[in-house]
């Protein structure tokens, strides 16, 4: 039986379940829960990184932004709240829409 030890989606067991196979999984702890959605991040950060097309970029990107959801609720904001504090940075420094890359800065 594979090992996995890794957050997943909340519906997997279910969907595990419907195949007739076996599983374990446990309830983490708030300490062991940040823990492994920062993990998660990286891991679906990385498998954004490594697209090689529009579509699978979406499909990834759509859960990077599940992570953003389960990260922002868990230090108590709403995802309106993280988009208001998105806007208020970009309108005091700017997005990234116009590709601006920083060589140096001289003194």
């Amino acid at each position: 039986m594979p090992t996995y030890n890794k957050l997943v989606r909340d519906r997997i067991p279910e969907i595990i379940e419907k195949t007739g196979k076996k599983f374990s999984t446990k309830i983490l702890d708030n300490t062991e829960y940040i823990k492994e959605l920062k993990k998660k991040s990286f891991e679906e950060l990385e498998e954004y990184v490594n697209t090689t097309n529009n579509e699978d970029a979406i499909e990834e990107l759509a859960d990077v932004l599940e992570i953003i959801h389960a990260l922002a609720d868990f230090h108590g904001a709403s995802i309106e709240r993280l988009e208001e504090v998105r806007k208020q940075k970009a309108e005091k420094r700017g997005s990234f829409l116009e590709k601006v890359f920083l060589i140096e800065v001289s003194e």
